[in-house]
């Protein structure tokens, strides 16, 4: 296993486990729009991505995450060389905060609105990973075989359908945006690679 997947998921368990046991430092670290417009307390925009409600939410995150993230890395050092590594610890940081911007000003008034977990940042590594390989198969429940391009465009659709109708407990804004970001994160750096991605999407296997 690749040491910067390793280190995320050790932090993250870490930091989700301690943050159980100590329900101040869970509080101190969820994400609530409230206090940090409020209070300007805007380190809670990082640290809600690294803990978890439960062993299920933990679980479930991390273990997305280290499929599609040990491949994206792989991605990363064909396209960025040695700076591969470093730029992913990047891009998982800055996905855990830009997931989170639409939901930190819809709620900024909320003072009872609060949420933890990496599905942003996880969404944003799932669809990044979509952008360098559109046609690989994802395994929907780990059973049913989607191309990767047709589950990107289905998860979009629900995740903005079920924002909307905000009738559950789940951060759908999040997932939505996290997704937005890591499709488009290769292209922010390196705009020629919308020529490859044309060239791999236009090539169905």
């Amino acid at each position: 296993m690749n040491k910067i997947i390793l280190l995320i998921l050790a932090v993250t368990g870490l930091l989700s486990y301690a943050s159980w046991q100590k329900p101040e430092l869970f509080s101190k670290m969820l994400f609530s729009p409230y206090q940090v417009i409020k209070r300007n307390e805007y380190y809670r925009l990082i640290t809600h991505g690294f803990i978890h409600a439960n062993w299920p939410h933990l679980i479930i995150n991390m273990l997305v995450f280290w499929s599609f993230g040990s491949v994206l890395l792989v991605y990363f050092d064909i396209v960025w060389d040695s700076f591969g590594n470093i730029l992913f610890i990047i891009f998982y940081l800055i996905a855990i905060v830009f997931s989170s911007l639409f939901t930190l000003f819809k709620h900024k008034d909320n003072h009872y609105y609060s949420a933890v977990g990496a599905s942003g940042a996880t969404s944003a590594v799932v669809f990044a990973s979509i952008f360098f390989d559109p046609w690989n198969k994802i395994y929907f429940f780990g059973i049913i075989p989607i191309p990767g391009v047709v589950f990107g465009a289905l998860y979009l659709i629900y995740s903005y359908r079920m924002a909307k109708r905000r009738n559950d407990n789940i951060g759908h804004d999040a997932h939505f945006w996290g997704a937005v970001f890591g499709f488009f994160f290769p292209l922010i750096l390196k705009p020629e690679l919308f020529q490859y991605f044309i060239n791999r999407i236009t090539t169905i296997p």
